[in-house]
Parts: C-alpha cells; structure tokens; sequence
C-alpha cells in the first residue's frame, strides 16, 4: 500500500527513509500486479463454476488493490468492469455485492499523477460516470441505493487519509463537474420511471436529483429530460416520511430558477400537473408540523410562478379558485369547503403565504378569464379591508410591522385588481375609503411606519408609503377614463383633498427630496389631469387652489432633469396637469398668465430638451386663443436678451436638421419642388391609401413640432420682429409658406397616387401640373426673397464695414494732430525764436477775436498773466 506519510513533505533523500518504506515498495509492486484488462477478459467469458470464482475473486482483488483511492487513468476500465457485472446480474446474483463495492470506489478520491491530468482524462471520467446512471436500469434495489449514494458523496467529498505513492488528489468539485459534463443528472432523470413503485430508491433518486439540481448545467440537462413532468407525477405518491414533497418542490424551485423557466412551465402546464400540486398544496394546508407549513409556502411560489403564464390552466384546474378563497378568508370571514380544516396561526409561514397569496391575486388580475373568479370570491372586499389605519393588535394577530406590510402589499395589489373590478370597486365605495384613509396620511395622528418591507420604501417615521400606494390605486381606475369612477371622486371633493395633498408632498420635498415623493407628486397630478380634463367646472375648481401650487413645477432648477430621481417625470406630469386643468378655462388661462406662466414656459422651452419641446409647444399653441398670450410671448427675453421669435426659428431649424430636410449653409431652400420635405418622406415608395387614411405628409403635422410654431407665429405675426439676424429671416420665410408648401406636398402625393391606379383625363392632368407648377413656383419666389434678404444683409455689411473704417481712419487722423501739436511744443521750448513767433501768432490771433465796436463804460481786460516765467 502507499506510505502513510504526507505527500506534502516530499520524497525523502536519506537512506534510512528508503530502508523504512522497502516493504511498502514492494507492496506496492505486489499489488500493481493486479491487470484490469485481464480482469476484463475474465469477466467477458463465461461457463463453470470455477470461472465464477476465478471472476468473483478477481473483482475482490480490484477493491482491495483501488480501497485507498481510484486513479483518473483507471476510472474507465473500471466503468467498463461494472458494466459487465451488471449484465452478469441477470442471471448470477453473486455479483451483486461485488458490484456495490466496485460502484464504492467513484466515491473514493480521484487521484492523479500530473497535473494536466484532470484535463487529459476528462472525456473518460465523464462518460465513466455518467454510466453509473445508465446502471440504474440494474434490477436489485442494493446497487440503485448504493448508485444514489455514490452521487450525493460527489458534494460532501473529504480529503483521503491515505494517497497512492507518486499520486496527489484532484480539485475538490472534479467529480462534480465531469458529472454536469457527462449528462449524469438526464440519466437519473430517465430512471424515475425504473423506481416508480419504490419509494425507498425513488426517494434516494430525488436526493442525488435534489445536489445536481444545484447547478445551471445540471438543470439544463434535466428539463430536457421532462424532469418537470416527471416529478409532478411523483409529487402525489404515498409517502409516510413526507421527503417526497420536499425534494420533488425543492427540484422544482432548482429548476424554475436556474433552468430555462419556459420550457419547465411548458412542462407543467398540462391539466393533470396543475391538478396534482392543487391537491398536495391542499393537504398541505392542513398540516400542522413547522415543515408542512414551508412545504406549503414553497408550493405557493411554484403556483405564482406559473401563474404568471395565461397557458397554465390554473382557473380549469381550481387551483386559483382555492388560492384566491385562502387569500380572503380571514378577511371576508366566510367558510369555504375548499379550505376546511385550514386555521391561520399567525406564525411567520403564516405571514409569508398571506404575502404569497397577495401575490398570485395580483398575477391572476392581468388574466382577463380570472375576472368573475375574483369577483365572487370577495377579493374587492378582503383587499379594501386594509385601507384603514392599524387598530390596537389583539392576541392572536400580526404584529404592527406585519399588519404595516400586509396593508401595504394589499393596497399595492388594489391598483392591478380595482380596474378589473370596476364595478365591485364601486359598490364597496372604494372611492370613499381611499380619499379618508389619504386624509389620515396627512394628519397628524401619531403613527410612524417601520419601513422594512419592499413596500415601504422611504416609509419609515412617516406615512408616505401608505399615500403612495393609495394614490397608485386611485391613479389605476382613473386611468380608466370610466366617468362614473371620475364623478364618484369629483362628487365627494376630490380635486381639493388632492391639491392639499399635493401641497403637502412639494412641501416635504422642500425639505428633503426622494423618489417616492416625486412619485406621489407625478401620480396626484396625473389624476387630476385626467378628473378636469373637458370639463370646464372642474377646472375651474382647479383654478382656486391649483395655479399657485402648480407654478413652482416649472421654476424646477434644469439640473434636476438628470438626477435620476424622477424630476423628468414629474415635469411632464406638471405639464400635462396644465394642459388639461388650465387650457380651455379663460378664468384659470388668465390666472396662470397672470402668474408670469407664459414666462415659466418659454423659459422651459429655451432649454430645448427634445422630450419637453412638443408639449410645450402644444400647450402655448392652446393658449395662443388667449389674447393675452401673445403680447407676454413679445415682451419675453431669454439669456442674452433673446426673443421669443428667434427662440422658434432656432427650433424650427433644429426640427429640420433631425428630420434631415435639405437647405444649403446659409438656410435657404435647395429642393423648390418639395421645400419641406424631409428624409424619410423622400425615400418612401409610393403607396395608394383610401381617402378615410391620412397620407404621410398629413400624418407629419400632427407628430412634427414644425406645425406647432407655425401656429404660434400666425399669432406672433411675420413683421416687425425684433431680435432677428438675416437668417433668422431666410428661416422665417419658409416658416410664413409653411402651409403653402404642405399644400403642395399633399397634390404631389395624390398626383403620384393617381398615376400609380390611373391615368387621369387632359383636363384633370393640366389642372393638377398647374397646381404642381404653382406650388413650385411659390418655392422659387421664397428662394429669389431669401436671395434678398441675404444681399440685403450683405450691402449692410459693407455699409457697417466703411462706417468702421471711417472710424479707424478719423483715430489716425486725430493722432497725427496730436502728434504735431506735440512736436510744435517741443520747437518752442527749444527754440527762443520760435517762441517769439508762437506768441506774435498768439496776440494776432486774440486781437482779431476781440468785437471792434466796444462800450465805452466796458472795461478792458489784460489777456496776459503777469510775471509769467514759462513757455506754456
């Protein structure tokens, strides 16, 4: 055998070592004399009794001479020495002990000599291994057991007490992965069927199913298999240890979440799947063992994830019917059949399975056929139950944090079941109970929420979550459009309860800003964006209250827009709230003018976000109907005294750069046959359109921004502009043809159309090249005005451009006066002479100043200054 000592010490070098392991040696030598492949030959012949013996005692030598490990080099001629034991077994039982020992030895260490081992003999150990799966179809339950243990020891591998001299131990997870590699767990799978009416191996087929289940490649394998279906079927089985359900849920958990879920579901969706987990998750209820109760929860999670596929019968089956009837019990208090026995324990399972049902109740409402199932099992009710404030907790109840997250979880839910369940919603006067339970997130009831939960997000020390998940409810059946649900509201003072509401939000999230607040906020101004909208009493109502609160939304620093938080949502909210609360009501449109509204928006608008620009461009288009709003448009200045024209142009412009519209570098237009066209309206083909379907040009007024500013000038006027450059005005130009030039478009469309069905007459083809040439003609009368404009701008140039020069040449001038002025002081101050001359000049100078005809009571006065000793 090999020497006890450690490998990690290394060989020894001395000659006393070498005497101690002689007899080891040659043990060693001894016990390599053992030949598989004689082995092997024995094994294949058969006939006398002494040849089974010879077989039987060569097969003992093998164990014995591989008990201390199994190198990777023998791993296969090993496999192939079971394999013709098991064909022995069907007529010689001797064999079955040595088998097992023999199937012992894959789970003994691996053992190899070099390190590239591992790798060079993978192909052989995997197929090796995954023999011992295909060795299940053995009929003798002692080596199928000993099969099993084998592949469980594969996960709870330890170190070998002994190696083979020259050998060291592979990597702890080998076997593991040459099993994932060779297929083991699709071979295991394949064998349920062999163990069917054998609990015992069935269930130590599921344990080693339940380790290989723990990896991706694994689970893989297995689906293939239809290992789904095939541990549905085994789920129902008698089982008095209760290990069957744990270990066929906990495979199918494995397999739903690391294998491909849709092919599991595929898997389970048949009547006969869904109707066996029905009936053991309803046994299950009525456990009472702490196990029975997460068995159950862990059934619970496998019906809500294939819940969430409309091609599970889980209505058909009666599983959802049950699932909702457990979800509304202790709510609604009503007895059922379908769950009897079943009593609430208020224990934590109890906790998890009333989130999970919430859960399934939420999945179910997005399936339309699940509609009058929710409805007459009183779900509207059970959910609207906890929309209230928590009461005092009894004994035994949920605790304040459980009760917190359970409301919280349910109202969540409310917003996917209320706009299935209108009509429920209503008569159970959801409405009422809402709009009281919001009240009370405002007031100042000492209540301060723990947060813990997914829903509580930012909730805790306050009641923001209970009003978030509130306002989503009310958000989910207004978004209906449903004008019973919006009167309903409206009647009982909605739209000033949700104004004070908003109020309450901003003025919180002055303080300290966060997601939920922004998203409170967006909601309450969608809703009552949608309660006034085409109703002019409602905004009117708005009005009071609304125009101050909703100003400072668009006095939002610019910054905010990208901090990822929601202030981009929010605006747009604000913007649609404006659009639809303010638009159309003359005493709300003067209030919002009044507020420097006009302003705010122009402002927003300068900022030229491409998600902003539409809308607000459509609400100042809507508000151009107000005289009023013109005459602020003219009076407003941006950044670097701009104006609200050029601020259009500068759009429009943008517009057609993204649209791909071609114009030249100076903006004028290049294609006077379709001067508005852009891009993809050129490369489209031709395409006949019956006359109730809008073309593409007409589709392109309604989607483009450039109809909208177009509009906005038709009330701004064309002339007398100020702030505009020249090409400004070559811009402004094609702006002013606009719909000259739609026009246009449109006949070459049909044109086009036409003699794509037809030829039309020769009256009708001269009237429409008539009308073609004529929106041409308009084209190149807009390209001979920019033309204008342009030299126009470029006489002006030169004009500015001599006016510069005269300046600069008046500079030089003036500088050359100085400079002889300066050279004339110098002569004098050098030269006495020419002082002399200077002051002769002087005195010449004064005396024909001085007016001949003087009074002769006027006094004379002396032009000299006495004593006078400088040349100054």
């Amino acid at each position: 055998r090999a020497a006890s000592r450690s490998p990690a010490l290394g060989p020894s070098r001395s000659g006393s070592e070498r005497r101690t392991n002689a007899p080891d040696a040659a043990q060693d030598t001894r016990s390599r004399s053992v030949d598989l492949n004689h082995v092997i030959t024995l094994l294949k012949d058969s006939g006398s009794k002494d040849l089974e013996k010879e077989q039987l005692k060569s097969l003992k030598k093998v164990v014995k001479h591989f008990e201390n490990g199994l190198p990777l080099k023998d791993v296969e001629p090993i496999a192939e020495i079971l394999n013709l034991c098991a064909e022995k077994m069907d007529e010689q039982e001797a064999f079955t002990e040595p088998l097992c020992e023999l199937i012992k030895l894959f789970g003994l260490p691996f053992q190899k000599k070099k390190s590239s081992d591992e790798a060079n003999y993978s192909v052989e150990v995997s197929q090796s291994i995954t023999q011992l799966g295909y060795l299940m179809r053995v009929p003798s339950s002692q080596v199928k057991i000993q099969i099993c243990k084998i592949i469980v020891s594969f996960y709870n591998m330890e170190l070998p007490g002994k190696l083979l001299s020259g050998y060291q131990p592979t990597s702890p997870n080998y076997k593991i992965r040459m099993a994932e590699s060779g297929g083991l767990a699709e071979a295991l799978v394949l064998s349920l069927a062999l163990v069917e009416n054998q609990l015992i191996e069935k269930l130590w087929v599921l344990k080693a199913l339940q380790h290989l289940s723990t990896s991706a490649a694994s689970c893989g394998q297995m689906v293939k298999a239809q290992a789904a279906n095939r541990l549905c079927w085994c789920l129902n089985g008698p089982d008095p240890s209760g290990q069957l359900v744990f270990r066929c849920s906990d495979i199918l958990w494995n397999l739903l979440e690391k294998g491909s879920k849709e092919q599991v579901v595929n898997q389970l969706r048949c009547l006969e799947c869904v109707h066996t987990l029905k009936e053991v998750f309803v046994d299950l209820l009525c456990g009472f063992r702490h196990c029975d109760h997460q068995l159950r929860n862990d059934l619970l999670v496998i019906a809500a994830l294939l819940a969430e596929y409309p091609a599970v019968p889980m209505i058909e089956s009666g599983f959802a019917k049950v699932l909702i009837v457990l979800a509304t019990c202790t709510e609604v208090k009503l007895l059922n059949p379908l769950i009897k026995g079943f009593k609430l324990t208020y224990s934590y399972e109890d906790f998890e399975m009333k989130k999970l049902l919430f859960n399934v109740i939420g999945i179910l409402s997005k399936d339309p056929s699940a509609a009058q199932l929710l409805s007459e099992n009183h779900v509207m009710p059970a959910l609207l139950y906890y929309v209230k404030q928590n009461q005092k907790p009894g004994f035994p109840d949920w605790s304040a944090a459980q009760y917190e997250e359970l409301q919280l979880h349910a109202i969540a839910v409310l917003a996917s079941v209320a706009p299935v369940l209108v009509d429920k919603y209503l008569s159970c006067q959801a409405n009422t109970l809402l709009l009281v339970f919001l009240e009370w997130c405002i007031s100042q009831d000492p209540f301060f929420g723990r947060g813990h939960s997914f829903h509580g997000t930012d909730g805790r020390g306050n009641k923001l979550a209970q009003m978030r998940y509130s306002l989503r409810a009310l958000r989910s059946v207004v978004a209906l459009y449903d004008e019973a649900v919006n009167t309903n509201l409206c009647d009982q003072g909605a739209i000033s309860q949700l104004l004070g509401l908003l109020k309450y939000a901003a003025d919180k999230s002055n303080e300290k800003e966060g997601a939920v607040l922004l998203e409170i906020q967006a909601d309450i101004l969608f809703i009552l964006s949608v309660l006034c909208e085409n109703d002019v009493h409602r905004k009117e109502l708005f009005s009071c209250e609304g125009i101050g609160i909703l100003i400072p939304f668009f006095k939002m620093d610019p910054r905010k827009l990208y901090s990822g938080l929601g202030h981009s949502c929010l605006l747009l909210s604000a913007l649609d709230c404006l659009w639809s609360c303010v638009v159309g009501c003359y005493i709300a449109e003067d209030s919002f003018i009044e507020n420097q509204g006009i302003f705010l928006l122009l402002d927003l608008l300068a900022l030229k976000e491409k998600n902003l620009c539409n809308i607000i461009l459509g609400i100042l288009v809507d508000f151009s109907d107000n005289p009023k709003t013109a005459l602020h448009m003219s009076v407003w200045r941006g950044k670097k005294d701009q104006t609200a024209a050029n601020l259009l142009i500068q759009l429009w412009r943008q517009e057609e750069l993204d649209l791909g519209v071609k114009r030249d570098q100076y903006g004028m237009i290049v294609d006077t046959k379709r001067p508005i066209a852009t891009s993809f309206q050129k490369q489209q083909k031709v395409i006949p359109l019956p006359a109730s379907c809008p073309s593409f040009s007409v589709m392109e007024i309604s989607e483009s921004t450039r109809a909208k500013i177009y509009s906005l000038f038709c009330k701004l006027g064309f002339e007398d502009l100020p702030g505009l450059s020249a090409k400004d005005f070559v811009t402004l130009a094609i702006i002013q043809h606009y719909i000259d030039f739609k026009v246009g478009e449109v006949w070459s469309e049909i044109s086009a159309e036409m003699k794509e069905e037809f030829r039309p007459v020769a009256a009708d083809e001269r009237i429409l090249n008539f009308i073609l040439e004529l929106s041409e003609n308009t084209g190149k009368t807009i390209v001979a005005l920019q033309s204008e404009v342009l030299e126009r701008e470029h006489h002006q140039e030169i004009q500015e451009e001599k006016k510069s020069y005269m300046k600069i040449q008046a500079v030089h001038t003036q500088r050359e006066l100085i400079n002889k002025s300066w050279e004339d002081f110098l002569t004098r101050t050098s030269s006495y002479e020419a002082l002399k001359e200077a002051k002769m000049l002087q005195k010449r100078i004064i005396e024909a100043s001085v007016t001949k005809a003087n009074s002769k009571r006027e006094q004379e006065y002396s032009t000299e200054i006495p004593k006078l000793n400088i040349t100054v």
